[in-house]
C-alpha cells in the first residue's frame, strides 16, 4: 500500500484537484514503468507467517537487506517499516507480505532486471535466517488471526474500519498480493482511452494471472479467491467504475467520484490522524470533524487518492490492479501485458475496438466470471481464452512495435516477456489450474506441499 505523500502546498480552488491529475501527463519519450509486486514470508519450519519483530522476522529481512544491500530505512513510530533506494522502495502490507515498488524504468527489461535483482536480494537474506517467500493471489492455509497487523498508523485505522463496511476488508488486508503494472498517459484523451481500455481488460489480467484457488486450507471454487475478496470489500471505493464510460469522462469526473469516496486519515507530523468514513468536501470547507477549521494541502488530496481501490486507477499516472501475485516468470510478464496494450497508438485503438460495445453489465460480469473460471470463463458469448488469445497477441504487436531491444541488442524487443501467457493460452491453463493439478494429484490434498514447491 501506498506510502504518505509529501510536498504539496495548499488547495486554494477547486480546480487544482483535477489540474493534480493533469500535472500527469508526459510527452511519449517520458513515459516510464512502474512495477509492483508483493509476497507473503514464512518460517521455514514452522511454515507460519512472519512476525513483524524477531529473529525469523520482517524486521529481520528488513534489516539484512538495508545492512547487505544499501537500502536506506524508513521508520514510523521509531520502528523499521520499508526501505528505499534508487527511486524504489520496498514497503510491508498490513498482514506483513513484502512489497517492491520499482523505479520508473524505460523498458521491460530494466524492469525484470529489478524484480530479479530485488528477489535474489530477498532470497539471499531469507535463506540465511530460515525465512522463505512464496507468491500466490491470497494465502492459501493461514487464518487471519494468524496474519500478524503491521504497525503502520494507517493499517491501524483501516482494520477497525474494515468491519464496517463489506464483509472481506480484513482478509484482503491481510491475506492477498498481487502484481500491478503503473503506467503513463500523455494528455486527458490519452488517459480516458487507457482508462477504458484498463477497466474493461482487467478481467483478462485476472484469469491470465488468477493464482488463489486455495483458502483457509482447501479449495475455494475461485481461480482468483483475491479478486472476489476485492468484490465483497468496500463498494464505495472498489469496482469498475462505470462512469469512466460515459460521454465528456475526464479529469474532472474522476476527481468527483474521489471526493465521494469516504476518508480514512489525515497525515500530520508523522501521526495518522482518524477520518473514517468523513467526507474530502467537507475538509475542502474547513468543516472536517477530525480537524476542524483547518483546510486540506495537495498532499493529503495525493494521500486520499491512494484510498480509493477500483480495478484501474489514476493519480499522476495509472495503476493495474487486477492481477494476483505470482510465480517469478509472471512478474515480468505483467507489466509487458499491459505496456504492449497501452504504449504504442495502434495496439491501444486496436484493444479499444476489442471492449467498445460492452455494457457495464457485460464488463461486471466478465470480471465474476474471471475471478471464478479463468479462462474457463464464458459471459454473453464472450469466451475469456478466445478473448484472452486476442489481447496478449494485441500486446505482442504493441512490443514489437515499440522496438525496445535488450541484452545490449541481443533481443530485438520485449515480446519473450509475454511467453508466460502463451504458454497458458495454448495448454489453457493458468497457474490456479496447475496448483489444483497439483493438489488433487502429487499433492494428496497436503496444501503445505506449496511451500516448497513454489516459493521463490
Amino acid at each position: 500500500m501506498s506510502i504518505p505523500q509529501s510536498g504539496g502546498g495548499p488547495i486554494e480552488r477547486h480546480e487544482d484537484l483535477a489540474e493534480y491529475l493533469a500535472s500527469g501527463c508526459k510527452p511519449r519519450d517520458a513515459w516510464r514503468i512502474g512495477t509492483e509486486h508483493e509476497k507473503f514470508g514464512y518460517c521455514k519450519d514452522t511454515l507460519k507467517p512472519l512476525p513483524f519483530e524477531g529473529e525469523r522476522s520482517i524486521v529481520a529481512v528488513l534489516e539484512g537487506l538495508r545492512d547487505s544491500y544499501g537500502w536506506a530505512p524508513v521508520t514510523e513510530g521509531g520502528k523499521l517499516i520499508g526501505l528505499e533506494k534508487d527511486g524504489a522502495n520496498v514497503s510491508l502490507e498490513p498482514g506483513g507480505a513484502l512489497e517492491l515498488s520499482g523505479a520508473p524504468l524505460e523498458t521491460i527489461h530494466e524492469t525484470c532486471d529489478e524484480v530479479n535483482t530485488h528477489l535474489r536480494e530477498v532470497k539471499d537474506i531469507s535463506d540465511k535466517i530460515g525465512v522463505g517467500f512464496i507468491g500466490l493471489g491470497a494465502a492459501p492455509i493461514w487464518s487471519h488471526d494468524e496474519m500478524p497487523l503491521m504497525p503502520k498508523g494507517r493499517y491501524r485505522l483501516m482494520n477497525d474500519y474494515m468491519t464496517k463496511v463489506g464483509t472481506m476488508g480484513r482478509d484482503m488486508m491481510r491475506r492477498t498480493t498481487t502484481v500491478q503494472v503503473n503506467i503513463d498517459f500523455g494528455s486527458e484523451a490519452d488517459m480516458v482511452q487507457k482508462l477504458r481500455v484498463a477497466l474493461a481488460l482487467q478481467p483478462v489480467a485476472t484469469a491470465l494471472f488468477a493464482n488463489s484457488p486455495f483458502f483457509e486450507g482447501k479449495p475455494n471454487g475461485h481461480k482468483s479467491w483475491r479478486s472476489k475478496i476485492w468484490r465483497h470489500l468496500d463498494d464505495s471505493r472498489t469496482g469498475m467504475l462505470p462512469f469512466v464510460f460515459d460521454e465528456g469522462f475526464g479529469f474532472e469526473a474522476y476527481v468527483q467520484y474521489a471526493l465521494d469516496v469516504p476518508m480514512y486519515f489525515v497525515y500530520r507530523n508523522g501521526e495518522y490522524i482518524n477520518a473514517l468514513g468523513m467526507s474530502f468536501r467537507d475538509f475542502l470547507q474547513g468543516k472536517l470533524p477530525a480537524l476542524p477549521g483547518e483546510t486540506p494541502t495537495m498532499s493529503d488530496w495525493a494521500d486520499h487518492l491512494t484510498t480509493a481501490f477500483p480495478e484501474a486507477r489514476i493519480k499522476k499516472y495509472m495503476e493495474m490492479r487486477g492481477a494476483d501475485g505470482g510465480p517469478w516468470r509472471r512478474l515480468c510478464a505483467l507489466p509487458a501485458f499491459w505496456v504492449g496494450l497501452t504504449y504504442d497508438q495502434s495496439a491501444l485503438d486496436a484493444a479499444w475496438d476489442l471492449v467498445k460495445g460492452w455494457d457495464a453489465e457485460t464488463r461486471e460480469e466478465l470480471r465474476v466470471a474471471a475471478s471464478r473460471d479463468a479462462l474457463q470463463a464464458e459471459v454473453n458469448g464472450i469466451k475469456m481464452h478466445d478473448l484472452a488469445r486476442e489481447v496478449v497477441a494485441i500486446s505482442e504487436s504493441g512490443l514489437k512495435a515499440r522496438a525496445r531491444p535488450g541484452a545490449g541488442g541481443l533481443v530485438p524487443d520485449e515480446t519473450h516477456f509475454l511467453n508466460a501467457l502463451k504458454d497458458s493460452l495454448e495448454s489453457g491453463k493458468v497457474p490456479a489450474d496447475e496448483l489444483l493439478e497439483r493438489y488433487e494429484g502429487d499433492w494428496g490434498g497436503d496444501l503445505t506441499r506449496i511451500y516448497a514447491d513454489y516459493s521463490y
